[in-house]
């Protein structure tokens, strides 16, 4: 049963550089677009009581609270249920956030990515520096007493040093949880096409990272490789149903989702969806290895690991004598550690995690 929802709103002011969302400005047709969601919602929806409720994008927080109300009515949610809502400093209004307050929307996570206005600049946003203290200043006011704000690292012309006054920055801030993403440069973005100068390489994104995990450890629990909170009831709950692998729905454009142990994705086109929202689901089943190999790069990704023990007990097996090559290397070489029947990576397994996670998907 999915306990958990995702809500894609495509629409942005304007698409940041290293972008590779599904997301536009196309906010004329805002309307036409959640009539469509609406009917997606009513049609796919068997309104299950949730636990979680996501709206991510894009940019959210553009949306009018009508449509945020329009789209909640749809759910079975309760005053349990953490419901996110991904904002941008520039849209952090007092009206706004007494409307989101008023639906119960009890979680906020802003796209800070920097400090410093001159990069902020050179990857496309749209704030500066003084926005995002303003915005914050003015979430604590309201009330919200779970903010995380998103920060990138590796970004064109930012050192060490100015890294690290980034996270400085930010510890002074008194927030719950903080999400640290490492800049990579995909295909179809700006930056793919006209790629920016004196870009961080491996090496430094490596030390970025460490540096961060170094100055957030006094201060935030490490729960999984991007997240960061000040305790336990801030965690994602809805982050941790993806790495979990609890079943969830997405509903909207371009948006995934994972039910009865079949996952599937929505169109990326625009016209498509609002012509047939309600359009069936092409569903990927999974094979029994392929949901074994699931549990172990999913769960790998928690920093609390993987329990052989409860895998082994799910399907009936013995996980490590099947992965019994991949678990003695990668132990062998420092990138995992074991103890009793929980592996883990190591701080130096994370650095390299895509490779190391890979190893577990038999193709």
């Amino acid at each position: 049963m999915a306990n958990c929802v995702y809500i894609h709103i495509p629409f942005c002011v304007k698409k940041c550089n290293y972008c590779a969302f599904c997301s536009f400005g196309l906010l004329k047709k805002k309307d036409d677009y959640i009539n469509a969601l609406l009917n997606e919602i009513e049609f796919f929806y068997k309104n299950e009581p949730l636990e979680t409720i996501y709206f991510g994008g894009g940019t959210p927080s553009l949306l009018d609270i009508d449509d945020f109300r329009k789209i909640l009515s749809k759910l079975n949610y309760n005053s349990k249920t953490q419901i996110t809502l991904e904002m941008n400093p520039t849209s952090v209004t007092k009206e706004k956030l007494l409307g989101v307050k008023n639906l119960k929307i009890d979680r906020l996570s802003l796209g800070v990515q920097s400090f410093d206005d001159e990069i902020l600049k050179i990857i496309g946003r749209t704030h500066k520096k003084e926005d995002i203290f303003n915005s914050i200043d003015l979430i604590k006011k309201m009330g919200f007493k779970n903010l995380s704000i998103d920060l990138m690292y590796g970004l064109p012309s930012q050192t060490l040093k100015n890294w690290e006054e980034t996270l400085e920055t930010a510890l002074k801030l008194n927030i719950e949880h903080i999400s640290l993403y490492g800049l990579k440069i995909e295909e179809g973005t700006y930056f793919y096409h006209n790629p920016p100068k004196n870009l961080a390489n491996d090496e430094l994104q490596a030390k970025m990272y460490e540096l961060a995990i170094e100055k957030l450890k006094n201060d935030f629990i490490h729960y999984e490789f991007s997240n960061f909170a000040k305790n336990e009831s801030y965690f994602s709950k809805h982050n941790l149903a993806y790495w979990n692998r609890y079943e969830y729905y997405g509903f909207g454009l371009s948006a995934s989702g994972f039910i009865d142990k079949k996952r599937y994705t929505n169109t990326f086109n625009f016209s498509e969806y609002l012509k047939n929202p309600k359009k069936e689901k092409d569903f990927e089943i999974l094979s029994p290895q392929n949901e074994i190999e699931e549990e172990i790069f999913l769960g790998l990704r928690l920093i609390s690991g993987i329990n052989l023990e409860k895998i082994n007990e799910k399907y009936n097996i013995d996980t490590y004598k099947m992965f019994k090559k991949e678990f003695d290397e990668h132990i062998k070489n420092g990138f995992l550690k074991k103890e009793k029947n929980i592996i883990s990576l190591t701080q130096k397994g994370i650095l390299v995690s895509n490779e190391i996670l890979c190893d577990f998907i038999k193709v």
